[in-house]
């Protein structure tokens, strides 16, 4: 590490300008497990509650997250909960569209490594030749595309990593251990590792989860990520020592959505992880 970023209350490890495809976003995860560890990531929907404090949201979880995911909302949401879908939802009825979204982003110009959580619909419509241009313009660092299967994603690959953008791939429990290997070579950033089946927004056995994101990490080269569930301090203290990272969206939606302001939410989540422990270190306690 060649340094600290002081934000606000919160100091965090530097993580490098890299450009490699998911380069930044595998920079900042690492960072945070030298600092003894696993990194946050927090997932919010572009534009709501309102459009009108998307930026203001966004630098004050970028300031708490050491990655963050901007969900880009979408009429069939199908991999998500009731709580996605709804933000998605009203997203869309207040006039959210990419376009707006890649806008914002530059506008808010956060130190956080930044990736578009999208389904495949939306990025087809808008281009993938301009999704690649112009996401890299404005600074973003990859794709997360939940219904794109492993076996159809060379060709997106193929245009997002030119202009230094990475793409994400999902495991889940049920991923057999040949296609686990295949598919943790091709991510890019981190691997997402899905706490169980399902959507998100639901409830897990972290325990179970812990077993399952060890034998992820036994197969990725690549930092590995655990969402769908992830919900309060407790899940992050006993799945902390198992994984690189944590990834949490419908809670801090539903606390978006409440008006709250996001950060004592988010504090809670990385004052778990930092009491917790990280196994890069030796200090799981």
């Amino acid at each position: 590490m060649s340094g600290v970023v002081e934000t606000g209350a919160s100091t965090r490890p530097e993580i490098t300008s890299d450009r490699t495809p998911g380069g930044r976003v595998e920079s900042a995860i690492r960072a945070a497990n030298q600092d003894g560890r696993p990194a946050l990531t927090a997932f919010i929907t572009a534009g709501y509650p309102r459009r009108s404090r998307f930026v203001d949201t966004l630098i004050s979880v970028a300031a708490e997250a050491d990655v963050v995911e901007v969900g880009v909302p979408f009429s069939d949401p199908m991999a998500d909960g009731v709580t996605i879908q709804r933000a998605s939802r009203s997203a869309l009825e207040a006039g959210v569209t990419l376009p707006w979204i890649l806008s914002e982003i530059e506008r808010a110009g956060v130190a956080a490594p930044v990736v578009l959580m999208s389904y495949l619909n939306p990025l087809l419509a808008f281009g993938l030749d301009r999704l690649a241009r112009e996401a890299a313009d404005v600074c973003v660092d990859g794709c997360i595309i939940p219904d794109l299967p492993y076996e159809e994603s060379l060709d997106v690959l193929e245009v997002l990593e030119p202009r230094g953008l990475g793409l994400v791939q999902f495991v889940t429990p049920v991923t057999p251990d040949e296609r686990l290997a295949a598919v943790c070579r091709r991510s890019r950033g981190f691997v997402y590792a899905v706490t169980r089946t399902g959507t998100t927004g639901g409830t897990f056995d972290p325990g179970g989860a812990a077993m399952v994101l060890e034998r992820v990490r036994k197969n990725s080269p690549l930092p590995v990520q655990a969402g769908f569930g992830v919900r309060e301090p407790a899940q992050v203290r006993v799945m902390a020592p198992h994984v690189d990272g944590l990834i949490v969206g419908s809670a801090l939606v539903e606390r978006l959505e409440q008006d709250e302001d996001p950060v004592p939410f988010l504090r809670s989540l990385r004052n778990a992880t930092s009491t917790a422990g990280h196994p890069s270190t030796g200090d799981s306690r």
